[in-house]
């Protein structure tokens, strides 16, 4: 029984020696493992804080270039509807004459088409007399105007033609075109304050056309021409603030910096 006993004692010495220090080692194990696992969080932590703030910052950039590509793709498309919007006017114009071919339907008179009084109150009636017959089709008569530039050189009869449609179509899409090709026509021939007048109608009424740009730019000049510099100056602000990167922009900056 005694010896029973002992050999129990004896077994269980033994196991408390061989468990002791398997119990420290244990424990000093997950002490160690309990704070490598906090350094290492705070470390991962930092890590994905950091990665996020990159994060963040490239979608913030990718934001920014995806604005700058929308602007530009809504400028284009203002410019695709602008264009769509003459072929559209100018198919129907096309309908509306087919019409009145296939239906016999006649001309208007020569009288209807009288030319429009020029900015100063005088008429061109000298030089109407001399301009095509308008035919009542916007396209045709547009066109008709100006080849009296082009091909045939006859200026002053253009210049009644031109009036003339501005009159007759007032919602034709070319109505931006007629009164540019008024204005630099009117230039030309030293009407300096017609051709102004013209320029800026462009400006005012089509401030979408292609052609507001060189329109506006044209003001300038007439103004710098004219001996007023400030006025000139102020124009060609206007042309770079609301037109920027067109050539119209480029000498107007030019033209601004030198006065």
């Amino acid at each position: 029984m005694i010896s029973n006993f002992r050999l129990h004692l004896l077994g269980l010495s033994l196991l408390v020696g061989v468990a002791a220090p398997w119990a420290a080692n244990a424990q000093a194990s997950i002490s160690n493992v309990g704070s490598g696992s906090v350094e290492d969080r705070v470390t991962s932590l930092e890590r994905i804080s950091n990665a996020q703030a990159q994060l963040l910052q490239q979608l913030q950039q990718q934001l920014s270039d995806n604005q700058r590509d929308i602007d530009s793709l809504r400028g284009q498309i203002q410019e695709n509807q602008y264009q769509l919007n003459q072929v559209t006017e100018r198919q129907k114009d096309l309908y509306q004459q087919l019409d009145k071919v296939s239906s016999g339907a006649q001309a208007p008179a020569s009288g209807d088409a009288a030319p429009a009084a020029t900015v100063d109150g005088s008429t061109a009636s000298d030089s109407a007399s001399a301009a095509p017959v308008q035919g009542g089709d916007a396209n045709s008569d547009y066109n008709a105007a100006v080849a009296l530039v082009l091909e045939k050189k006859q200026n002053e009869q253009a210049i009644a033609a031109f009036q003339a449609f501005v009159k007759k179509y007032p919602d034709s899409t070319y109505q931006p075109n007629a009164n540019y090709w008024l204005g630099q026509l009117n230039y030309n021939k030293g009407k300096k304050d017609d051709a102004a007048y013209y320029f800026a109608t462009v400006v005012k009424n089509y401030p979408k056309s292609p052609k507001s740009a060189d329109a506006l730019y044209k003001v300038g000049v007439i103004m710098q021409e004219k001996g007023d510099s400030a006025k000139a100056k102020a124009v060609y602000q206007q042309v770079v603030k609301q037109y920027p990167n067109t050539d119209a922009a480029k000498q107007a900056q030019k033209r601004a910096a030198a006065l």
